[in-house]
């Protein structure tokens, strides 16, 4: 057991919360260190501008959210857990147009969409995500995190902390590579962890400043800002243009056929301000698309345009 003190607070949600829903998407593959899930409640480590952190939630049998905390980060992260949690997600002004979207709506009233206010734990997966099969991020993530990260404070044997933004600057080429790395995305990830500091700031900047200052990094494209927009800003208008599935998926939940980026943007646009929130709750409701073949690989030897 720890022998770090443990911080502790209590949040009483006002609205419906599937805590699940809300900090799934902070789990990157099955076997992210990062994260994890047991009869305690979920867990993630992090770094706060605090210091790291452990957390682990957990619903009461009176409905309220009890939240530990462990390490330099505890205030820092237990300050933020309404947020985290999308306490600050608003709804209001969303309009359903499909009769799909209600149906997802209605059963999924526990969703929100959170904000972690933590950019580069989010930023980074994202590169390490781009034009390769989730299979392949995740473990060339997943290897990563175990060479060049820590063990998290607290209790939770196995979990750790990713690398630090100077960590991650250190990491020699061929480690990436031997982790399925490819060097346009090393080089994106070393990027990002060199102006670490300036990106951290998106948290507290407008949504329109805070894509702008992400996609001025070369190699951060719309679908990358959008990913770390979706986790780390609470942001419900940034849906994942420019991924392999999502259009197509997107298309099927609502026209029964594929449809491409263009479309998809033409298809949201009554959605407005809230067009992340359709993909999310679309997503929810489950696959619709018929798979017609084996899974598409991308080689991992092609450049990688920004994403």
């Amino acid at each position: 057991m720890s022998s770090l003190p443990v911080r502790e607070r209590r949040y009483r949600p006002p609205h419906p919360l599937d805590l699940g829903l809300v900090l799934g998407p902070f789990r990157h593959g099955g076997g992210d260190p990062t994260y994890a899930r047991d009869g305690a409640g979920i867990w993630l480590a992090r770094h706060t501008p605090g210091g790291a952190v452990t957390l682990v939630v957990r619903r009461d049998g009176d409905g309220e959210v009890v939240a530990s905390a462990w390490g330099p980060g505890a205030e820092w992260m237990l300050d933020g857990l309404p947020d985290l949690l999308g306490d600050g997600d608003d709804w209001s002004g969303f309009v359903v147009h499909h009769p799909q979207v209600a149906a997802a709506r209605k059963a999924n009233p526990g969703w929100r969409v959170p904000r972690s206010r933590l950019v580069l734990d989010s930023l980074i997966p994202a590169v390490i995500e781009q034009k390769v099969t989730g299979k392949e991020a995740f473990a060339g993530y997943r290897r990563l995190v175990w060479r060049f990260g820590t063990p998290a404070p607290g209790p939770r044997e196995g979990l750790r902390l990713a690398p630090t933004a100077a960590a991650w600057r250190g990491i020699p080429s061929w480690e990436f590579l031997q982790a399925g790395v490819t060097p346009q995305r090393s080089a994106t990830v070393i990027r990002c962890a060199q102006v670490a500091g300036r990106l951290e700031q998106c948290a507290d900047l407008p949504l329109a400043a805070a894509h702008a200052r992400l996609r001025a990094i070369p190699g951060v494209g719309v679908w990358t800002a959008a990913e770390v927009a979706q986790r780390a800003l609470g942001d419900p208008d940034s849906p994942s243009f420019g991924d392999y599935h999502v259009a197509k998926e997107i298309g099927w939940a609502l026209l029964g056929h594929d449809i491409d980026d263009a479309q998809l943007a033409e298809l949201l646009e009554p959605y407005a301000g809230h067009r992340y929130r359709v993909q999310g709750l679309l997503a929810l409701a489950g696959p619709g698309r018929p798979r017609r073949g084996p899974r598409f690989t991308l080689p991992t030897h092609l450049p990688t345009p920004p994403r």
